[in-house]
């Protein structure tokens, strides 16, 4: 047949000069030619159905042609075949084919590898049993001892164990066996070939079924061990990596395997993270996160950790060749430029609980050694917790204090290790101050560390700063109320650095300026720390136009310190309010007339604006209403409440809710306004890409409700009628907007119980599901307010739903207000006297035994 077909069709010699002439001008770098109209010409000629017939020709046969146009007719013929291989008449696909298959074995190692790659699209296409001749050829290939044969054969099987692993472990009909249980010994063969290449491939093929595990493998896993304990000392990088990929894989997906080798594969891997070749030494290192996620015995790890840790902490040293060095000035003198300023982002205010971590914007990092090390510590670290410390701090502390040219390197990496530790031994650095002084050791350790971080935030080196900014950040966060008795000290080193750093590393003061607020607190407030802190930062705010976006850090280090004081903002806050509006104010004439404002719109300036005053609110409480009366915020808000940018409508509803908690009388004037525009955030057909505005708009609501109580009525049922949808789909929701919901459902039932009410059973319980899984606040509490005012107005409208409502009130800790304690007694006993005959132990019944226990402190 093969040869039949190849018999039955010829190029025409005209058609073979034309196409070579157009792949000639596509590839030739210095051709005058329009490229466009090159590649117009090619799509043209693929209208004929025997253009990859041509093609698979010049790949094959045209000899007398440089190997890069046969090579650009194999890529192109590949192009094609993905698209329309399944349209082409069988005649056709049989020609390409046979002209394929004598190609593995070419001289030329392009044309082999242009080959594979074909043979690859091909099999996807129509799959092993459309190409019964192939696994014959590949078996010849394999077993031929020729070098340019097996590479061949090797090449194309190894793609095709890359792109679809699953077609060689399935059954082909007229196979005995499955195609990899006949390749697999050939692989595990090659594994011993004088020849790199052949190791590499195989290596790489084996490795590709570690997640598919088939029977063939499973059965021999002790031979693959074999062969990859024999090449782990291989000399060609290429393959050390593989082994460690290898070893990798198998402890994610098959760590039983591994289990018996363990301690010989965790010795292979201290000696390989070490590795001279870098990539190597990377694939090593993902190692031993791997290893504790795999939930294996930690005990294994722990002998091996006073080795594995000095590695790790030597290769957290910035590379020589590091991508991210080549960017920025080092030395602290020297201004940055623009370009070595990263964007930032800001995350709009968000009311609830958020539910994903929040991870560092990696979208300009690149993954290595380096910052692999770095994480391999954190995991250790979060695993071993204090263990790892004597080892750890002596070395730390040498490389903190390390002076010399390059000694930067070692002093960053020190820091960078002090981030990565800092969650996971929390208590060793950080002792608890209520215990007694036998933990002198641990104080020594913590002031270490920390005067060891403030030290190197005044560094020379601005990466250096930079580590040690971010390092004291993750410190902040964990070792909260410890930092208040070291505030001065530390207060004195972050604005020491505020006046040293230059634009880019500023931002990562102010950072650590803000989190530390956060962490402390009210701590804050006291005026030998005020005097540290805010003369500087009056003089930026001063400093620093309306239209810079050095602005966006300076006004959330401001939010964050307005929260921290309280009260004690009151004295900064008529400016720093005033600023905001002006801000809001300018950029929404921006937006419309760029010219007569003077500034390019930006919604950044307006969002960090709305999110100051929410701080501001915050803080302040009612002590900002003198602010707002005298202001036209309330205008402004609502123009931004309408905004077409999700996130200025979702800070703008998060500072609508703050200010009906505090001074929700100067929103009275356009309170209907408000009500309607944040009813329609929940009522739109795309509300999961706009969720967290929904979720601050639904909050809002809850909390304008409860101030402006029966005003609420209008809007009660378009709002019901949003929120009873998304507690019967909760499932797929974000968990804050489901428990915003469930809040501000019994919010509006609580003011307006009549309106509520009489739709109780369509909703009742969903909304007791979610009411279950919220935690005790002042919030819950308003929500089972109302629920206890819907069944005093429609007891029968919670029948059907009783046992989700018991499950809802056990899921209080204890009702603080004595008040709802007694409205939740009341309600359960007219229950228990409501359903005579035994219902109501029925009901009591289908109750778990802690739920009940939890009842009891109702009396029933």
């Amino acid at each position: 047949m093969a040869a039949a077909g190849s018999a039955s069709w010829q190029p025409q010699e005209e058609g073979l000069k034309e196409i070579c002439g157009l792949l000639e001008q596509q590839i030739s770098p210095s051709s005058s030619a329009d490229k466009s109209q090159i590649w117009q010409q090619l799509q043209h000629y693929s209208q004929f159905p025997d253009f990859n017939n041509y093609l698979a020709f010049i790949l094959a046969r045209a000899e007398g042609k440089s190997v890069e146009i046969r090579q650009a007719a194999g890529l192109l013929l590949k192009n094609n075949l993905r698209t329309a291989y399944k349209m082409m008449s069988p005649a056709h696909q049989q020609y390409i084919k046979s002209e394929l298959l004598p190609c593995l074995g070419a001289a030329d190692k392009h044309i082999r590898s242009t080959v594979g790659t074909i043979i690859s699209v091909v099999v996807q296409q129509g799959g092993i049993l459309g190409w019964p001749e192939l696994l014959q050829a590949f078996i010849n290939c394999l077993d031929s001892n020729d070098l340019n044969h097996m590479e061949g054969a090797m090449d194309a099987l190894s793609k095709i164990c890359e792109d679809i692993p699953q077609v060689l472990d399935s059954d082909v009909p007229g196979l005995a066996e499955r195609p990899i249980n006949i390749f697999l010994p050939r692989l595990f063969q090659f594994f011993q070939s004088p020849h790199a290449s052949l190791r590499k491939l195989s290596l790489g093929s084996v490795n590709q079924y570690i997640m598919l595990m088939p029977s063939a493998l499973y059965a021999s896993v002790d031979k693959y061990l074999h062969g990859l304990f024999g090449l782990a000392n291989d000399p060609a990088a290429e393959v050390r990596k593989l082994v460690c990929a290898a070893f990798v894989q198998l402890i994610e997906v098959r760590p039983s395997v591994l289990e018996p080798h363990m301690k010989n594969v965790i010795e292979y891997m201290l000696q390989v993270n070490k590795d001279t070749d870098d990539e190597v030494a990377l694939e090593a290192c993902e190692f031993w996160s791997a290893y504790c996620d795999a939930q294996l015995p930690p005990e294994i790890l722990r002998e091996y950790l006073p080795r594995l840790i000095p590695i790790l902490l030597s290769n957290m040293a910035y590379a020589d060749d590091d991508e991210s060095l080549a960017e920025a000035e080092e030395d602290e003198s020297l201004p940055d430029r623009d370009q070595d300023l990263k964007p930032r982002f800001h995350t709009s205010r968000f009311h609830g609980s958020e539910d994903a971590e929040d991870d560092d914007d990696d979208s300009f990092n690149v993954w290595n050694l380096r910052k692999c090390s770095a994480a391999a510590l954190d995991v250790l670290s979060n695993v071993f917790g204090d263990e790892i410390l004597p080892t750890l701090m002596p070395i730390i502390q040498a490389k903190l204090a390390a002076t010399g040219d390059e000694a930067w390197k070692d002093r960053e990496a020190a820091v960078l290790a002090l981030g990565a530790v800092g969650e996971g031994c929390i208590n060793g650095l950080y002792p608890h101050l209520s215990e007694d002084s036998g933990h002198q050791k641990g104080y020594e350790q913590f002031d270490a560390a920390l005067m060891g971080l403030l030290r190197r935030i005044l560094d020379t080196n601005k990466r250096v700063q930079e580590a040690a900014c971010s390092a004291f950040a993750t410190l902040e966060e964990e070792a909260a109320e410890e930092l208040a008795p070291r505030l001065e000290v530390i207060l004195h080193h972050l604005m020491c650095a505020f006046a040293k750093y230059q634009r880019r590393n500023l931002r990562i003061v102010y950072d650590a300026i803000g989190t530390l607020a956060d962490a402390v607190g009210g701590e804050l407030n006291q005026p030998v720390y005020l005097e540290i802190l805010m003369p500087p930062l009056i003089a930026k705010w001063h400093q620093v136009p309306n239209s810079d976006k050095d602005l966006f850090p300076l006004l959330e280090c401001f939010t964050s310190i307005a929260q921290a004081l309280g009260t004690g903002f009151t004295q900064f806050a008529q400016p720093v309010f005033q600023r905001c509006i002006n801000i809001i104010q300018t950029q929404q004439l921006a937006k419309v007339d760029p010219v007569s404002a003077g500034v390019q719109y930006d919604k950044e300036f307006i969002v960090c604006s709305l999110d100051l005053l929410s701080g501001l609110t915050e803080g302040l409480g009612s002590g900002i209403e003198s602010l707002v009366s005298q202001s036209n915020l309330r205008d402004l808000l609502l123009q931004c409440c309408m905004d077409d940018a999700s996130d200025v409508r979702q800070s703008a509803f998060a500072l609508l809710g703050d200010l009906a908690r505090v001074c929700p009388v100067h929103l009275h004037p356009r309170l209907s306004e408000f009500l309607d525009i944040a009813a329609k955030q929940l009522n739109t057909p795309k509300l999961k890409e706009t969720i967290s505005v929904a979720n601050n708009a639904c909050w809002a609501i809850g909390e304008l409700a409860i101030k402006v109580r029966k005003e609420i009525s209008p809007i009660v049922m378009t709002v019901i009628s949003c929120l009873v949808p998304i507690l019967q789909h909760a499932e797929g929701l974000n968990k804050s907007l489901v428990e915003n919901s469930a809040i501000t459902l019994g919010r509006l039932a609580w003011v307006c119980p009549d309106l509520v009410s009489p739709h109780m059973e369509h909703f009742m319980q969903s909304w007791c599901i979610a009411l279950s899984m919220i935690r005790d606040d002042i919030e819950k509490e308003d929500a089972f307010r109302g629920l206890c005012a819907m069944v005093r107005a429609n007891p029968s409208g919670a029948l059907s739903s009783l046992v989700f409502m018991c499950k809802a009130i056990a899921s209080w800790h204890e009702i603080r207000s004595e008040e709802l304690h007694n409205e939740v007694c009341q309600v359960l006993h007219g229950y228990k006297q409501m359903l005579r005959n035994g219902a109501w132990d029925q009901c009591m019944s289908a109750l778990e035994p802690p739920v009940k226990d939890k009842l009891s402190k109702y009396q029933v």
